[in-house]
């Protein structure tokens, strides 16, 4: 249900954005061509919650035209959380703590990536819309990271790794009273190498012509060479990596801002 509500609100912000682009071919004055943008932004996927990660992009005016259109250079850095589909929070009724029963793993994926940026709608005032379409790729880089919960007996808790535990137990008794610390277990991490490969439309809105920002809307297609467990299978006539994944598809969008030069 999640990712039919982000889905859903993709597709209303496209077309209340892509409304305007007439207004912003209509606009007559300067053309909006600096050479350099520079952008910050935070990202939401159907792979995630509602901010599963930030992003860094920089495009740089390339010379010559692809069929008439500008283009440019497009480089882009982005740190996301992807989450197994049956992540639910749960909560200890007796204490009002709360985490994510079976999960086992994050899993983190710091993406490079490059490729090309071409403007499709150019802005040609202060009130205009800019519309540019991407297609980049890059490697993956997935962080697999413990996930740790906290567990008590008596007046003495601890935190352990979710792979220790037996159901909601520890060998010794101990028993689950909320979610570990987030960053227990950094050192822990596994990595792993994939690729990467995206389709997006950029709509650039400014208040002032040297600073920008805007939403970037697309598709990804991402494939490591193994599966990558983050909540195992439990069933005893199962494999533990069955439900999970090698191969994430996901929509995405990006709210950015930044900077022209």
């Amino acid at each position: 249900m999640r990712t039919l509500y982000r889905l859903l609100g993709l597709s209303i912000g496209y077309l209340l954005l892509s409304g305007q682009i007439s207004n912003a071919q209509n606009n007559d004055g300067e053309d909006d061509n600096y050479p350099t943008v520079t952008t910050f932004g935070l990202t939401t996927n159907t792979n995630s919650g509602i901010v599963g990660g930030f992003s860094f992009r920089k495009v740089k005016l390339l010379p010559g035209t692809l069929l008439g259109m500008p283009q440019y250079s497009y480089l882009s850095v982005e740190l996301v959380n992807v989450k197994h589909p049956k992540e639910i929070q749960s909560s200890l009724n007796n204490i009002g703590s709360r985490y994510i029963d079976g999960k086992e793993n994050y899993l983190f994926v710091l993406r490079p990536q490059y490729g090309r940026e071409i403007r499709l709608f150019q802005r040609n005032s202060d009130e205009g819309i800019a519309v540019s379409g991407i297609l980049a790729a890059g490697p993956s880089l997935g962080i697999i990271k413990p996930y740790y919960v906290e567990v008590t007996s008596g007046n003495t808790s601890r935190n352990v790794p979710v792979s220790q535990l037996n159901g909601s137990t520890t060998a010794t008794g101990e028993v689950i009273t909320g979610a570990g610390g987030f960053f227990q277990g950094l050192s822990d991490s596994k990595l792993t190498v994939g690729l990467n490969v995206k389709a997006a439309l950029s709509f650039e809105l400014s208040a002032f012509r040297a600073n920008t920002t805007g939403v970037e809307v697309g598709f990804l297609a991402e494939a490591f060479p193994n599966k990558i467990l983050i909540i195992p299978n439990n069933s005893p006539n199962g494999n533990r990596s069955d439900g999970n994944r090698s191969f994430f598809t996901s929509a995405y969008i990006t709210l950015f801002f930044g900077s022209k030069k």
